[in-house]
C-alpha cells in the first residue's frame, strides 16, 4: 500500500511527489501526459531564467525519483473507498492502494467529479470548474486533497508548485501525527 498516491505530474503534482518522497512516504506518481504545462514556454518562475514545460515536468519527475517515488504513465479511471484506504484505479495497469490520494490534474476536474468530490465555480481565467477544499488541501471525501489549478489556485507554474508542496506536507504532517517541516541546509566542507 502506498502511503500517497499523486494523480498529476506536472507542478502541484511533481512537487507533491518530490516532497512525499523526500519525507519517506512510500509514493507513487501517475501521469496520462495531457497537462496543459507541456505547451509552457516559462520565463516567469523564480529561480529558472528560461525553461519549456516539458522540461520543468521532467525534472520534476526526475526530483521525485531521486527521493524514491515511483512513476506510472496512465489514465487513472476512478478512485474508490476500500476498508484500508483508497483504491485508484488505471486504464491497463491494474489498481493501487493508497492511504491518501492528491489530486493534481490541472484544469480537468472531471475524475473529481466522479469520484463525489465537491467542485465549485472557477476564479480563473478559462478554468470553469475546481476542486471545494479546505485550507489544508483537504476535499468534503476522506483520504482525497487536491493541489494546484484543479484546486483552484492561480495556473502560474510557480503557484502550483508551491500549493502542491502544502498539501503533500499537510498529508505527511497527518500521516505522521505531528507537523513536518522540510529544511535542508548547506553542506560545510
Amino acid at each position: 500500500m502506498y502511503d500517497i498516491v499523486i494523480i498529476g505530474a506536472g507542478p502541484a503534482g511533481g512537487s507533491a511527489a518530490l516532497l512525499a518522497a523526500k519525507a519517506g512516504k512510500k509514493t507513487l506518481l501517475i501521469d496520462n501526459d495531457k497537462g496543459m504545462t507541456k505547451r509552457a514556454w516559462l520565463e516567469n518562475h523564480y529561480g529558472i531564467m528560461e525553461i519549456t514545460g516539458p522540461d520543468l515536468i521532467e525534472i520534476g519527475k526526475k526530483q521525485a525519483a531521486k527521493f524514491g517515488a515511483e512513476l506510472l504513465d496512465a489514465q487513472v479511471t476512478n478512485v474508490t473507498k476500500t476498508d484500508q484506504g483508497l483504491s485508484v484505479e488505471t486504464e491497463g495497469h491494474g489498481s493501487f492502494e493508497a492511504k491518501h490520494v492528491i489530486l493534481a490534474t490541472g484544469a480537468v476536474v472531471e475524475l473529481a467529479t466522479k469520484i463525489g468530490v465537491n467542485i465549485k465555480d472557477g476564479t480563473e481565467p478559462r478554468i470553469k470548474n475546481v476542486v471545494d477544499v479546505d485550507a489544508q488541501g483537504k476535499t468534503n471525501v476522506a483520504g482525497i486533497w487536491a493541489a494546484g489549478t484543479c484546486a483552484g489556485v492561480s495556473v502560474h507554474t510557480i503557484i502550483t508548485a508551491g500549493d502542491g508542496a502544502k498539501v503533500a506536507i499537510n498529508v505527511i504532517s497527518e500521516l505522521n501525527g505531528e507537523r513536518y517541516v522540510d529544511h535542508d541546509v548547506l553542506k560545510t566542507t
